[in-house]
C-alpha cells in the first residue's frame, strides 16, 4: 500500500504465498552513502528472538560501513534504532514506551534520527499508531528491507521529511551485506528466513514471510571464514531451520547441512528453531554422528492438549509429540531438552491446562520459555471466542513456572560435583568476580578463575547446582 511517498504494510498482502522460486541479490553499497556517517553515532536496541539480534547485527555493519560510530549511549547518538518484536503485546508497549521516552532527546537534538525497524513495523495499526502519535520518529522500515537503511537515512539527512518503507511480501535473500558481530566468539548464522506453518497465534508469517533457504554454499562459507576469524560457535537460525532446504527443489536438507556444517570444524554448532512437525529420522543421525553438535535441542511444544494443539495449527497431536520427544531421549542420551508454552489460549479448559502440566511431567524439561497468550491483530487466533479471566491466566502460569522450575532442578542435581566444558562469555552482569557461560547442554555457569579470557572453553568444576544455572570453580586439568 502506497500513499503520500510512503510504502505501508498490508496483512492481507504479507499472507500470500505462492510456490515461485525466491530470487537471491547481491548487495553493495552505493558510494554517495559511504561517508554520510562520518563524526556521526549510532546507538541500537534489540528486542526479541535471535533473528532479530542478527538483523540487528546487519544494521551495525550498514552503519559501520556507512562511516558511523557505535555508541552505548543514546544520548550521544545521531541515529538511534530499535529494532522491534511483535510476538506478544507486552514487547510492544515496551518499545512504545522507550519511543515516548525519545521525545526528550529529539527536543533537545532536533537533527537526531529516531528509526523503528523489525516486525513492529510488519504491523498495519502499530504503523499507523506510529505515525500518528509519535511524531519523533523519523524512519520506519520492516524485516524484508533493512538493506534500505542507508537510502532512508540519505533521504532524511537531505529532505528533512519522514520516510515510512515496508514491504509486505515473500522476500528474498539478499547475501555479502556487511555485519558488524556483537560477540567476538559466537555468532548467529541464518540459514532460513521466513515460515509458512501460520500457528492461529502467531504473527511472524506475516511479519517475516515465506520460508526461504539460502543456498548451501553461501552458509558454510560464512561458517568457514567464522573459524579462520576464531569464532567458537555457530548457532544455525531459521523461524523453522528443519524445514531448510524444502523450498530448493532437490533433495539437500537440513540434516544434510548439519553435516557439511560439522565438517568446518568450528568446535560447537547450535541451531533454532526446530517445528516437531519437520524432525525427522536423518536429522537425528546426523545429530549423533557430529560430535560437534551440541547436545541441547529446543522443541517447542505449546500446548500438552491436543484440542488446543488443533486450534493452534501446530500439525501434531500430544501423543504424536511425546512419540518424537521419547525417540529423541532414547536416541540422544545425555541431551538437554527445552520447550515453549503458551497457557490462557483462547477457551482453554481446566483440563487442557491440567494436560499441558502432564506434558511437562511426562518430558521433565531443562528449561521452557512459558507465556501468557498474546492476541496479535490479523492472526486467526484474535477472532477466537475467549471467556477465560486474566486472574486464572495468571495462576495457570505460576503453576506452570513452579513445575518448570522443579524438573530444572532436578536435571541439573547430576552436575553437582561434575567437571564440565564452558565456554566463556565474559564477566556475569551481576558480579564483576564472576564470569560466565555455557556447558554444551547449554546450562548457564557462573563460576570463578584466574586469567580467563573472552572465547576460551574451560573446565569448571560444578559447587552448586539452581534451578536454572550453575555455580562452579575453574579446574587445571
Amino acid at each position: 500500500m502506497k500513499k503520500n511517498d510512503y510504502i505501508l504494510p498490508s496483512i492481507n498482502d504479507a499472507r500470500r504465498r505462492s510456490k515461485d522460486s525466491v530470487d537471491t541479490v547481491t548487495f553493495s553499497l552505493d558510494e554517495k552513502y559511504i561517508n554520510l556517517g562520518k563524526d556521526k553515532k549510532y546507538f541500537i536496541i534489540t528486542h526479541g528472538c535471535q533473528a532479530n539480534q542478527r538483523d540487528s547485527e546487519t544494521m551495525a555493519g550498514l552503519l559501520d560501513a556507512m562511516g558511523y560510530i557505535s555508541t552505548d549511549e543514546d544520548k550521544k547518538a545521531d541515529v538511534i534504532i530499535i529494532n522491534t518484536c511483535a510476538v506478544r503485546q507486552g514487547a510492544e508497549e515496551k518499545v512504545l514506551g522507550e519511543v515516548g521516552a525519545l521525545k526528550r532527546l529529539k527536543t533537545n537534538n532536533p537533527d537526531l534520527i529516531i528509526c523503528i525497524a523489525g516486525c513492529m513495523a510488519q504491523e498495519e495499526d502499530t504503523v499507523k499508531l506510529i505515525m500518528e502519535k509519535y511524531r519523533q520518529v523519523d524512519i520506519i522500515f520492516g524485516t524484508h528491507n533493512i538493506t534500505s537503511l542507508p537510502k532512508l537515512l540519505y533521504e532524511v539527512n537531505t529532505t528533512k521529511q519522514r520516510k515510512v518503507e515496508v514491504f509486505s511480501k515473500m522476500g528474498e535473500i539478499v547475501e555479502s551485506v556487511p555485519a558488524t558481530r556483537f560477540m567476538s566468539h559466537k555468532a548467529w548464522v541464518n540459514i532460513m528466513y521466513g515460515c509458512d506453518k501460520f500457528c492461529t497465534y502467531c504473527i511472524v508469517p506475516y511479519t517475516r514471510g515465506k520460508e526461504r533457504s539460502r543456498d548451501k554454499n553461501d552458509i558454510i562459507f560464512e561458517v568457514e571464514q567464522l573459524v579462520k576469524q576464531g569464532y567458537k560457535e555457530v548457532c544455525l537460525l531459521g523461524q523453522n531451520v528443519n524445514a531448510y532446504g524444502k523450498d530448493l527443489g532437490d533433495d539437500y536438507g537440513f540434516a544434510d547441512l548439519l553435516n557439511d556444517v560439522a565438517k568446518t570444524s568450528i568446535p560447537r554448532i547450535r541451531f533454532m528453531t526446530s517445528h516437531p512437525w519437520d524432525f525427522n529420522d536423518k536429522m537425528i543421525e546426523a545429530i549423533k554422528n557430529n560430535k560437534n553438535i551440541m547436545p541441547y535441542i529446543h522443541l517447542p511444544i505449546q500446548s500438552g492438549n491436543s484440542e488446543v494443539l488443533r486450534r493452534m495449527n501446530r500439525r501434531y497431536t500430544r501423543e504424536e509429540y511425546f512419540e518424537l520427544f521419547d525417540k529423541l531421549k532414547k536416541e540422544l542420551p545425555g541431551f538437554a531438552f527445552s520447550t515453549d508454552i503458551i497457557v490462557g489460549f483462547p477457551n482453554e479448559s481446566d483440563e487442557a491446562f491440567e494436560d499441558t502440566l502432564s506434558a511437562v511431567k511426562h518430558c521433565e524439561y531443562d528449561n521452557a520459555f512459558t507465556f501468557i497468550y498474546s492476541k496479535r491483530s490479523g492472526t486467526p487466533a484474535a477472532n477466537f471466542e475467549d471467556t477465560i479471566d486474566q486472574k486464572t491466566k495468571e495462576e495457570r502460569l505460576q503453576r506452570l513456572n513452579e513445575l518448570v522450575a522443579y524438573y530444572a532442578n532436578k536435571n541439573n542435581q547430576k552436575y553437582q560435583d561434575q567437571i564440565v566444558e564452558v565456554l566463556v562469555d565474559g564477566l556475569s552482569k551481576r558480579n564483576s568476580n564472576v564470569y560466565s557461560g555455557y556447558t554444551p547442554e547449554n546450562k548457564l555457569v557462573n563460576f570463578t578463575g584466574d586469567n580467563i579470557e573472552v572465547g576460551q572453553i574451560v573446565k569448571v568444576k560444578i559447587t552448586k547446582v539452581l534451578s536454572f544455572s550453575l555455580n562452579g570453580e575453574m579446574v587445571k586439568v
